[in-house]
């Protein structure tokens, strides 16, 4: 089969691999469609920190945003799978540890990260071997381009649900990225009052449209009390600028990662009784951004702004967009193109 294999840092290219075959436990999935994200854009440049830990190797495969059809199912998976619409977990746990026997596999010390972490090839591949204990069924509502959004919205969901405990809550949003966005969708549905915070004023023409209620750029943001802070940016001044601005007693959502080490005063945190939530993987928000997003709740695809083929990924990863594309932070891979 056909798949997108990074060789080295800047080296990358569509490969003739072996196509997957099913262990016990295990189904193969035909993909449909797969999102590009910053951690893969980390691979390709070598600046993922999985790479000096030992935790991380090339040549790689990588995609963890991906939906598509169970083809094949192995021993010990129930036969309904077979030609289902699905999407799936990123993080595979080595289910005996006490993390994961408390449902919390996305902690396990040992966990393989589909696309990412410890070998498991991703799903920039017209195919895909996946653990039938991560998959999650799509219902037809769900397209293939929300499907593939369904990982980046299970992050965001849980950023949501962190910072927002009840209608009228006034959220700030530092980053206008995907999650970013997403969290902001998530938060308008649960009728809070959402600002968003981007570089630019052309960053933040798509939280303007999602129905934000605030837009700015950092020297704009007025000084009002916000209940909760969401840092979904990589830059590492953010997680002090989030603790400056919400409000005593309020709540800070760090999920966003930055390149160097961030570090606030926790003096700070502690005289403002403040509560500070680390949000790392979808898995506890997968089912919950499915249900949302088939309600109709959140619209995903309003984030996308173009699939391409396997043969322009290499390109995107450096920072190419289609001519075409939309206003959107998000893009989309059809493996089969």
């Amino acid at each position: 089969m056909r798949a997108f294999v990074i060789s080295g840092p800047g080296r990358a290219g569509v490969e003739e691999v072996p196509a997957p075959v099913t262990g016990p436990g295990q189904v193969v999935v035909d993909v449909d469609r797969v999102g590009i994200c910053g951690t893969d854009v980390e691979i390709f440049t070598g600046a993922m920190a999985y790479f000096g830990e030992g935790k991380a190797a090339y040549p790689m495969r990588v995609g963890h945003e991906w939906c598509g059809t169970v083809s094949s199912v192995g021993a010990e998976v129930e036969p309904d799978w077979l030609g289902r619409r699905v999407t799936g977990d990123t993080m595979l746990g080595c289910g005996r540890c006490r993390l994961c026997r408390g449902s919390r596999q996305h902690l396990c010390a040992d966990r393989y990260e589909i696309g990412i972490r410890g070998g498991w090839p991703g799903a920039l591949a017209e195919q895909l071997l996946v653990p039938a204990a991560a998959l999650h069924a799509l219902p037809d509502s769900i397209d293939d381009t929300a499907g593939a959004m369904v990982e980046p919205g299970g992050n965001a969901l849980r950023a949501a649900q962190a910072a927002v405990s009840g209608p009228g809550q006034r959220v700030l949003i530092y980053g206008p990225g995907t999650i970013g966005l997403l969290v902001a969708g998530f938060a308008l549905a649960e009728s809070a009052e959402v600002h968003v915070v981007g570089p630019t004023e052309a960053s933040l023409g798509l939280a303007r449209e999602l129905g934000a209620h605030g837009v700015w750029t950092a020297g704009e943001l007025p000084e009002l009390a916000y209940d909760a802070v969401v840092d979904a940016t990589n830059d590492a001044a953010v997680p002090a600028q989030a603790l400056a601005r919400v409000a005593p007693g309020g709540r800070i959502v760090y999920i966003g990662l930055s390149g160097s080490a961030s570090t606030i005063d926790t003096r700070q945190l502690v005289l403002k009784d403040v509560t500070a939530i680390g949000v790392l993987s979808a898995s506890p928000g997968l089912a919950g951004t499915i249900e949302r997003y088939a309600a109709g709740a959140v619209d995903p695809s309003r984030l996308v702004a173009a699939t391409i083929g396997l043969a322009r990924v290499a390109d995107a990863l450096s920072g190419w967009r289609p001519a075409d594309a939309g206003p959107g932070p998000k893009i989309l891979v059809d493996p089969r193109r």
